[in-house]
């Protein structure tokens, strides 16, 4: 039954008295025996053994994924400023009602908002604002740039 599954494949290792003959048990070698089942023995990369070399430093990504540059934040926060600073909302800005927002609350320092105040509206739709502008500029900035589209 075990020359049914043979393959190129080796499983280093998994010897027992039951699998191996009696010359095999005196000898030093390890079992091999050949499955189908298993992958052949490409080595993958190992993040643990990769430590090591890197000066005990951890290196899980091969690449710098986080990709700080200063221009997508530059311009994601200009663009996010300048359309949240047009007198759209009752002849004031969203940035004006925002920090307008802070500066009442402000006011009573020691006691938090309240639940019902409009400070909470202003500043989650700011930073929601925000957020999505400093995103997709990332993605539009750094996917021109590694040539996507």
């Amino acid at each position: 039954m075990a020359a049914t599954f043979a393959s190129s494949s080796a499983v280093i290792g998994l010897g027992s008295s039951s699998l191996s003959s009696p010359s095999r048990i005196s000898s030093p070698k390890k079992i091999c025996l050949s499955s189908g089942f298993v992958k052949s023995p490409i080595t993958a990369r190992n993040p643990l053994r990769l430590a090591g070399t890197n000066g005990g430093k951890f290196m899980c990504f091969e690449r710098d994924w986080l990709r700080t540059d200063l221009n997508v934040i530059g311009f994601g926060l200009i663009g996010w400023l300048v359309p949240s600073s047009i007198p759209a909302i009752g002849g004031k800005s969203l940035t004006g009602l925002f920090f307008e927002s802070i500066g009442t609350e402000l006011a009573h320092f020691p006691t938090p908002p309240a639940l019902t105040s409009q400070f909470w509206l202003w500043l989650v739709t700011w930073h929601i604002g925000l957020f999505l502008c400093l995103t997709f500029g990332q993605i539009g900035f750094k996917g021109r740039s590694e040539k996507y589209f």
